[in-house]
């Protein structure tokens, strides 16, 4: 039992958390002003901490993609106004393969124009994706969180019939391609493969057999993803020269996506476009038709999506209220000091000199002001004055 005493013992004098008495504190107006502001700042920036932790952030790198022997997926839904019997679409690159195949892509004939859910579907997507343009930079952040795609790109079906034959030609699907330069053109005449390239058999179509005004509902590649947006989807482009050379330069970026809840991996682009027409007279050669030229980039963008760990969170937390809590006691005492001096000096003086003291000295002679006998009060009883006598 003593044993178990002197260790409490010594634990007590370990304490380095002195504990004050309570008949040695003291509670003022000042001292309630203080803790009720700390409070309510502990409280509001808790929320704040709280708040900035609960929300990810977002790091975008450079790096450089090393995947050069991949493939990416190209989508392509484009309508331009002549029929499919009198135009051809191949997809060439640098390596002189012709990756159009019938299996991935399909040529459609429809009409030009749209119906009104079509068109209203159509407008809408073009408004929206020219809004997400313009104000990329500042709603970046919220479509890439958003988990929700920026658009759909589905058309609604055509609900009625025209009674005149089909005038427009719609191109549609998706296949792998490499990662290396290359070119989709869609312009007159079948295209015929040889061994050395293709050519397109334009023999019986005069020049006024064909217009490439064309309206591009779907162009990206890789697979959807939000925050991502496709510049070239929602493009509407009305020539009346049937010899006008549309041209579109693209750079595909690939793209790492690494959020807390998915991770994925697609491409985004950027584009250039230019179109002239074709006039051999004044010296502006060409093919008229609609070319797409794109390319890959060396490098790749990185997105993750990053959060404070819970030991981060609690530290900071703590050193938060500590702060604020030390500060303000700081300031409280500063404070009440003034206010006792400014009470005790100044307050006192301007009452007068009431409260003087009086010096005698050995002889019985009074220093300083006499004492005026008259203005003293009497005890009021006998009783209340204690004599003291020498024996």
């Amino acid at each position: 039992m003593l044993r178990k005493r002197n260790i409490i013992k010594v634990v007590k004098e370990l304490d380095a958390f002195t504990k004050i008495p309570e008949d040695y504190r003291k509670q003022s107006a000042v001292g309630g002003t203080f803790s009720l502001a700390s409070f309510c700042i502990i409280v509001y920036l808790i929320y704040a901490e709280t708040s900035y932790f609960l929300d990810s952030r977002l790091q975008f790198k450079f790096e450089p993609d090393v995947e050069y022997d991949s493939q990416l997926q190209m989508n392509i839904d484009i309508t331009v106004a002549t029929p499919c019997d009198r135009i051809g679409a191949d997809i060439l690159d640098s390596t002189n393969q012709n990756l159009m195949t019938s299996e991935n892509f399909h040529l459609e004939d429809t009409w030009w124009d749209l119906t009104p859910d079509q068109r209203a579907h159509f407008e809408a997507l073009k408004h929206m994706n020219y809004y997400f343009r313009e104000e990329y930079h500042a709603l970046h952040e919220l479509l890439w969180k958003s988990n929700q795609l920026t658009f759909s790109n589905e058309m609604p079906k055509r609900d009625y019939i025209p009674s005149y034959p089909s005038n427009a030609c719609r191109i549609y699907g998706s296949l792998d391609v490499n990662k290396v330069a290359g070119n989709f053109h869609v312009t007159s005449g079948k295209s015929v493969i040889l061994p050395r390239g293709h050519f397109h058999f334009t023999s019986f179509h005069s020049s006024t057999a064909y217009n490439f005004t064309h309206r591009i509902n779907r162009f990206s590649f890789g697979k959807p993803s939000p925050g991502i947006i496709h510049p070239l989807e929602g493009d509407e482009k009305i020539t009346t020269d049937n010899m006008m050379l549309f041209q579109y330069f693209i750079e595909v970026v690939s793209t790492d996506i690494n959020m807390l809840m998915h991770k994925s991996k697609t491409y985004q682009y950027s584009v250039k476009d230019h179109q002239r027409p074709i006039n051999h007279a004044k010296g502006s050669h060409g093919i008229p038709g609609i070319f797409f030229k794109y390319d890959t980039s060396a490098l790749k963008i990185k997105v993750s999506q990053e959060r404070d760990s819970i030991g981060q969170f609690l530290v900071k937390l703590c050193a938060t209220v500590g702060c604020i809590f030390v500060t303000n006691g700081i300031l409280n005492s500063i404070v009440q000091n003034f206010w006792c001096l400014f009470c005790y000096k100044f307050l006192q003086n301007s009452n007068g000199k009431s409260d003087e003291k009086v010096t005698v000295d050995s002889k019985g002679k009074v220093i300083g002001n006499p004492i005026n006998l008259i203005n003293v009060m009497a005890p009021p009883s006998i009783d209340d004055v204690d004599l003291l006598s020498k024996p």
